[in-house]
C-alpha cells in the first residue's frame, strides 16, 4: 500500500532537484535554494490556501511572491512537485527558450509565477500592492513574500516597509531569509545592517523569529502564529535564521556556494546525502 509522502520526503527530493538542475547547466544558485527548501515545502504543502489550477489574478486564494529570485531552483522544484507543471520540465532549467529561466519571469506563462524577480529588492513592494488589492476586493486571503537578508541593503525595501505599516497592510506576512551570507561574503562584511528585528519593529511591523529556519516544525509553528496575528492593523515579518547550503555538508557554513554549481564528483556526494524519495525527473 502506498502512503503519501511526508513533508520531509518532499524536502529531500527538492534538494535533489536543486542540485541536479544547477549541475546540468553548470549555472545557478544552490546555496540559498537549499537553505530555503524547508520553508517552501512547508508554505506550499502545510500553510497556503490554494485554488485548483493556476489563475494569474489569484482571487480567493493565498498568494506568494519571491523577491530574492536567484533562488529560483527551489521555487521551481516546489511548484512542480505541487503539480503546477510537469516535474520533467525541471530538466529544462536555464536552457534557451525554457520557461524556467535563472530568475523567474512571466512572459512565458509559467504556472505559479506571478512576477519577474530578477532584480533584487522589489518583491515586497509587489506583495504589498497585491495585499492592498485583496482588501479593496474584500478578498480575505493572505499574501506571503520571501526576501533575502542581503537584498535588505537596497533602499526600496525600506520604503515598502515604511509604507506597509503606515497603510496598515495587515494581510501580509513577509519572511526574511537570515542566512547572514551573500555573493561577496557575509552580510556583516558587505554592509552591516545591525538588528533587523529592531529595524522592522521601529518601522511599525510585528516581528516573529525562527531560530532554526531549517526545522520544518519550527517553520510551521511560526507561519501559523503569523496567520493568527493578521488583521490586527500591522504587517507581519518573520525573521528566519537558515543555513545556506543546508543538507549538503560541504556547501554549509560558507558563502562560496551562493552562485556556483557542483561538479560531477560533488554532485554524487551531495545526492548521496539526500537519497531519492519521490523519484528524480
Amino acid at each position: 500500500m502506498s502512503t503519501s509522502p511526508t513533508t520531509q520526503d518532499i524536502v529531500t527530493q527538492v534538494r535533489r532537484d536543486i542540485l541536479r538542475m544547477v549541475h546540468k547547466v553548470n549555472s545557478g544558485h544552490p546555496g540559498g535554494s537549499l537553505g530555503c527548501a524547508e520553508f517552501f515545502v512547508c508554505l506550499y504543502n502545510e500553510i497556503m490556501e490554494l485554488n485548483e489550477g493556476f489563475n494569474m489574478d489569484g482571487v480567493n486564494e493565498d498568494l506568494f511572491f519571491l523577491s530574492n529570485g536567484h533562488i529560483s531552483p527551489v521555487f521551481y522544484s516546489v511548484l512542480a512537485r505541487k503539480g503546477y507543471f510537469p516535474v520533467e520540465e525541471l530538466n529544462t532549467f536555464r536552457l534557451i527558450d525554457s520557461r524556467l529561466q535563472g530568475h523567474p519571469t512571466t512572459h512565458e506563462g509559467l504556472p505559479g509565477v506571478r512576477i519577474a524577480s530578477g532584480s533584487l529588492g522589489q518583491g515586497l513592494s509587489v506583495a504589498i500592492g497585491a495585499a492592498q488589492a485583496k482588501k479593496l476586493n474584500q478578498d480575505n486571503k493572505l499574501v506571503y513574500a520571501l526576501m533575502g537578508d542581503g537584498e535588505l541593503q537596497e533602499g526600496q525595501n525600506w520604503e515598502a516597509i515604511m509604507y506597509a505599516s503606515a497603510k496598515k497592510v495587515d494581510n501580509l506576512i513577509a519572511t526574511v531569509d537570515l542566512n547572514g551570507k551573500q555573493i561577496d561574503g557575509s552580510t556583516d562584511e558587505v554592509l552591516p545592517m545591525g538588528s533587523v528585528e529592531d529595524k522592522f519593529k521601529a518601522f511599525g511591523w510585528e516581528v516573529l523569529t525562527i531560530e532554526n529556519g531549517n526545522d520544518l516544525a519550527a517553520i510551521k509553528r511560526a507561519l501559523l502564529e503569523a496567520k493568527s496575528r493578521t488583521g490586527n492593523g500591522k504587517p507581519i515579518c518573520i525573521l528566519m535564521k537558515t543555513e545556506m547550503g543546508n543538507g549538503v555538508d560541504f556547501m554549509m557554513h560558507t558563502h562560496a556556494w551562493h552562485g556556483k554549481a557542483p561538479n560531477d564528483e560533488q554532485l554524487e556526494s551531495a545526492l548521496a546525502q539526500n537519497p531519492v524519495t519521490l523519484g528524480d525527473y
